[in-house]
């Protein structure tokens, strides 16, 4: 698990948050009715050389993309190839970078076109829970703090909160401890701490919160086949409360609450 111990460390884990940010600009606005996945990939991995970055998903684990793609009712590690998108498909992007040996990772699920109401309505309450998780990653509270929050903000809507797949420490490595599941009672789990670095990762299903893993090993689908929305952001730790690094619409990190 990385401490943020200076100024350095900070500025390099900002700067891979800003890579993965313009990752996430640049695909959502080539994400048009009829482009293919492997097109977005291509977009990606254009934006992650020209910041200077190294991809921390291409080869992860003999993963073959530079981001996850993962369309309708795929959860998360969705491998882009030749689908092509269609009006009304929700999408989530998955993109992690390196800058000067750390990491930064996060998601979001974006509409196609014109998107149905229970469609929209997941994204936006998805997006929502991402925020509210955020503003537990302040010194002195619970991982447990985190999921909760996260889990609460899905509960009016009866969705189904994945709890296979996680957030996650992050710095020297994409994936370090704690473990940060969606779920969960407050004031229980790994104590946070200044310094820290955490991705906070809810996962909402219009359905069950049970997954399958298709026959290519990577992508996880809902297990009934509806729809799932996806939203992560890189965090830090600071004693002035949480730092987002990889704020899609701010190429800067930027102060939450």
């Amino acid at each position: 698990m990385i401490t943020i111990k200076n100024e350095r460390q900070f500025a390099k884990m900002a700067e891979a948050g800003r890579c993965v940010a313009a990752v996430h600009q640049a695909v959502a606005e080539a994400a048009e009715v009829g482009v293919t996945l492997k097109t977005l990939d291509l977009v990606a991995a254009e934006v992650i050389r020209g910041w200077g970055c190294q991809p921390s998903f291409l080869g992860y684990q003999g993963f073959p993309a530079h981001i996850c793609t993962s369309l309708n009712e795929a959860v998360v590690h969705g491998i882009p190839g030749g689908e092509r998108l269609a009006e009304g498909d929700i999408l989530s992007i998955d993109a992690g970078a390196i800058y000067e040996g750390y990491h930064a990772d996060a998601a979001l699920t974006i509409p196609i076109g014109e998107v149905d109401e229970e469609s929209a309505q997941l994204l936006e309450v998805t997006r929502r829970a991402l925020w509210a998780g955020i503003d537990q990653v302040r010194a002195g509270r619970k991982v447990g703090d985190i999921g909760h929050a996260v889990e609460m903000a899905a509960a009016p809507y009866g969705y189904g909160v994945v709890s296979q797949y996680v957030g996650h420490g992050i710095g020297r490595s994409m994936h370090e401890a704690p473990q940060i599941p969606n779920h969960g009672p407050p004031g229980k789990g790994y104590r946070l701490r200044t310094g820290m670095a955490v991705c906070v990762e809810p996962m909402f299903n219009l359905g069950t919160p049970d997954t399958v893993t298709a026959q290519d090993g990577w992508t996880v689908n809902t297990a009934d086949s509806r729809r799932s929305a996806h939203f992560e952001h890189t965090v830090a730790l600071t004693a002035d409360g949480p730092v987002v690094f990889t704020v899609s619409d701010l190429l800067t990190a930027r102060p939450v609450g």
